[in-house]
């Protein structure tokens, strides 16, 4: 996963290091790395803080360049990482700040269903949900749009499946920015990018996507949790996806095209996976319009899948909605580039949040976040892995002061896909997740061996970082009981 990093990393608390502005040349800030002594052994073993470092250089750049304990490398940016830029002082966009799968994110539904309600169809319930939810490579969905209907989906978001009969409207309530980025174009996503989208809304996809059935295994904050819905051994879904090849192509895309753009504004770069253009500037714009179209793309994947994952619960216990109570707790994004007003040397600036691989976070009051949750804070939603726990947690004012509003966004990896799949060979990943208690479904063997467990740090000692640094709160730990994988 790249070189071993030896350059300057210092402590400044218990929970944060930093890289001074000092370790490379045209670093405008220093690089701030949220870590304990054990992660930070792991995290040293690869290059992603010399991405920290790069990204440190980019125009416009305020306060810190960040990463979250789940940093690993990425390109360009580290997975992890954190960065805004103040536009009115030059700042840029960079694609690679937000990623190739733009707006993959997370979503947890809750239901009525407790353990032993669901244990004894257990495994009818995870082979419905692999039959009904398409996932792999190049799996078509169920529900299929005209260009059209596409661009109008890319521009509305959420709300657009949603009255087409795809879920409540509650649901479009209960995601972050009611499931819409405004200043979408869709005239800026390549007819490439739409013909790869036509077909794939509501598909899982492969690589880290998941749906996972989960029980409430352990509460921390029982206020939190009960204005959730969550109660010790529910039974709840968590659905992690994205844009799919829609938001791929839309990144490569525009890679390609802001190519030399750097040239023309006179930025210079310490890697060129960071080209970027000025957030003020025609290419920038460009460039926002069709990563907010994508975007809007994937909010509305996760809702179809929504749709399907109760019409599979309704098939397999004979319930009506009502009767489920599968209602939607929150989603966030994870790979997404956001205008948020932050507090900068006294007054108030509109800046252009990058988080890639990092989650939103708003603390207990803040207005963006939907009213039920307004007085314990945004739900943050961190997937750990198929073997171990995820938790959920909720936002702190630690993180509109010191991370823009962010936390880490699931467990990170600490072996990369290749190096998973050798450590896989010989064994039956699908038989040691069954021991586990774990029933596993995917396309083929490599769907399980590149996400072993072993391939990422433990999500509990990211979590407690982040909760020691009062960025999230925890309040409580997910058990996996099924999952299905492309």
């Amino acid at each position: 996963m790249g070189k071993q990093y030896e350059g300057t990393i210092e402590r400044i608390d218990g929970c944060r290091w930093r890289i001074p502005k000092s370790h490379k040349d045209g670093m405008l800030v220093d690089g701030v790395v949220y870590a304990s002594d054990t992660l930070m052994r792991q995290i040293r073993t690869d290059f992603s803080l010399e991405q920290v470092a790069n990204v440190a250089c980019l125009p416009g750049i305020v306060r810190h360049s960040l990463a979250m304990p789940d940093i690993h490398y990425g390109y360009g940016f580290c997975i992890g990482g954190v960065a805004a830029t103040d536009p009115a002082a030059g700042g840029v966009i960079s694609p690679g700040g937000v990623g190739y799968d733009i707006n993959c994110g997370v979503r947890l539904i809750r239901s009525n269903l407790m353990e032993a309600d669901v244990k004894p169809r257990l495994k009818t319930l995870i082979d419905r949900l692999f039959a009904t939810v398409p996932c792999g490579v190049g799996q078509c969905g169920q529900v299929v749009f005209d260009r059209r209907e596409l661009k109008t989906l890319m521009r509305v978001g959420s709300r657009f499946v949603v009255e087409r009969g795809f879920g409540f409207a509650a649901d479009v309530d209960a995601t972050e920015g009611g499931g819409c980025l405004s200043g979408a174009d869709p005239d800026l996503v390549s007819d490439r990018a739409i013909e790869r989208g036509l077909r794939q809304c509501g598909t899982l996809g492969s690589g880290n996507h998941f749906l996972e059935v989960q029980v409430v295994q352990e509460l921390f904050d029982q206020r939190a949790a009960r204005v959730m819905g969550l109660e010790r051994g529910g039974v709840c879904v968590m659905i992690h996806s994205g844009s799919r090849g829609l938001g791929y192509q839309v990144c490569e895309d525009y890679l390609r095209e802001l190519r030399d753009t750097p040239r023309k504004y006179g930025i210079e770069l310490p890697d060129r996976q960071l080209v970027c253009a000025p957030v003020h500037s025609k290419e920038g714009q460009r460039y926002l319009g069709a990563m907010r179209a994508a975007a809007n793309f994937a909010w509305c994947n996760r809702q179809i899948m929504t749709h399907l994952a109760r019409q599979a619960f309704e098939h397999v216990f004979q319930l009506r909605p009502p009767q489920l109570g599968m209602t939607l707790v929150y989603d966030v994004a994870h790979n997404i580039a956001k205008m948020e007003p932050y507090a900068v040397d006294g007054g108030e600036r509109s800046l252009c949040v990058h988080r890639k691989g990092a989650t939103r976070a708003f603390p207990p009051g803040h207005a963006d976040i939907p009213a039920k949750y307004r007085d314990i804070g945004q739900p943050v939603l961190i997937p750990g892995d198929m073997g171990r726990n995820s938790w959920v947690l909720v936002g702190q004012p630690g993180a509109m002061a010191n991370t823009f509003g962010s936390s880490c966004h699931g467990a990170g990896r600490v072996m990369s896909r290749t190096a998973a799949v050798r450590s896989a060979k010989g064994r039956c990943i699908r038989q040691e997740l069954a021991d586990r208690g774990v029933i596993a479904r995917a396309r083929g063997r490599r769907g399980l061996d590149v996400e072993l467990p072993d391939a990422f740090k433990v999500v509990n000692d990211v979590v407690m970082v982040v909760d020691a640094a009062g960025i999230s709160k925890r309040v409580c730990q997910m058990r996996p009981i099924g999952v299905i994988k492309g």
